[in-house]
């Protein structure tokens, strides 16, 4: 399938990194979540290119970047995206983080608070232990031996035959499905395969989350702070993004009742206008 918006690239410390950059105007940094890429913005391109510079990497380990051995903590994510900016020119950005992408702005935001306008926080990760439990499981030992069986064409073939009866019955499968399903597709790759398991072991043991920014959560209280959820998230619980607009003065929460972990793909539309309502208001 044909990329749907233009791609990118550079060579950052020896490794290339794939992005998105369109339009002009004030930027917009979306940072996608665990086995994502930027193809998980790529329907806001349009709608936001207009009026915004709109810029959308892929984490390395992810997409069209590089899968090096090497640090994939959500210091050294957030290093990368600070040396996009710099070479991009960009000073300012407002930071859309989903995800594990949540996790890497928060922790943007502490290391280089002087660079952000605005938070917007979707089904993030980083604001407390519980996790799902197939991310919990993937830090296991001996899940390098199980997710290559689970990523075989064997089981891709007979879930893919399952997937088209179930589409000609006109049963259309939820974000969560088909954005799963993607993830465990790419991770027939050893190099993918390798990089994930380097990330997700960063932040997350078989008892969930490892790496919280809820202490620190007092050094965005100045920011204008959005948190997007999905009311039926099964991956990070909507409580978490509660709690966390109760510890940020002047946050504000949307909750998309029918979405699960991808509210941006389950409502596009809806999100598009809570977006570009809230980055308009806080200008």
């Amino acid at each position: 399938m044909a990329d749907p918006v233009a791609c990118s690239s550079v060579v950052l410390h020896g490794d290339e990194l794939g992005f998105v950059d369109e339009g002009t105007g004030a930027p917009v940094v979306f940072v996608h979540g665990l086995l994502g890429s930027h193809r998980g913005w790529a329907h806001l391109v349009a709608d936001l290119a207009a009026e915004r510079r709109v810029v959308a990497p892929d984490l390395l380990g992810h997409g069209t970047s590089a899968k090096p051995v090497g640090d994939y903590s959500l210091g050294a994510h957030a290093a990368i995206l600070r040396d996009l900016l710099d070479h991009l020119g960009i000073d300012r950005v407002d930071l859309v983080g989903h995800s594990l992408g949540g996790g890497i702005v928060l922790q943007f935001c502490y290391l280089f608070p002087e660079r952000v306008s605005r938070l917007v926080l979707v089904s993030s990760g980083g604001l407390g232990r519980e996790v799902g439990l197939a991310l919990r499981a993937a830090t296991l030992p001996g899940a390098e031996l199980v997710i290559p069986l689970l990523a075989s064409t064997w089981v891709r073939t007979r879930a893919e035959a399952v997937g088209h009866r179930l589409a000609r019955a006109g049963l259309r499968p939820r974000a969560d499905v088909t954005e799963g399903w993607r993830g465990l597709v790419s991770l027939a790759d050893a190099e993918t395969r390798r990089a994930f398991l380097a990330t997700s072991r960063s932040v997350i043991d078989p008892g969930g989350q490892t790496v919280t920014a809820v202490p620190r959560l007092s050094l965005v209280a100045e920011l204008p702070t959005l948190l997007v959820w999905g009311a039926r998230d099964r991956i990070i619980p909507l409580r978490h993004g509660i709690a966390a607009a109760q510890s940020i003065p002047g946050s504000r929460v949307e909750v998309f009742e029918s979405a699960g972990h991808f509210p941006h793909l389950d409502d596009p539309d809806r999100f598009t206008r809570v977006l570009l309502d809230f980055v308009s208001r806080a200008a």
